[in-house]
């Protein structure tokens, strides 16, 4: 019996640590998605080639 308890009581550990795992991965998701979206929106307009360079003489 004893035996038993103590597989059940690991077993439920087991759980709990896949679960809180499974959050940080979760979040972990979610902060990437959104640094992805935000840098999607920062992005402004492209300047033309001609703006970077000075004519030449």
């Amino acid at each position: 019996m004893f035996e038993y308890e103590l597989h059940k009581t690991q077993a439920a550990d087991l759980i709990r640590e896949a679960e809180a795992q499974r959050l940080v991965a979760e979040a972990r998701k979610a902060r990437r998605a959104a640094r992805r979206s935000r840098k999607l929106e920062s992005q402004g307009p492209v300047s033309s080639l001609r703006a970077r360079f000075v004519r030449a003489a």
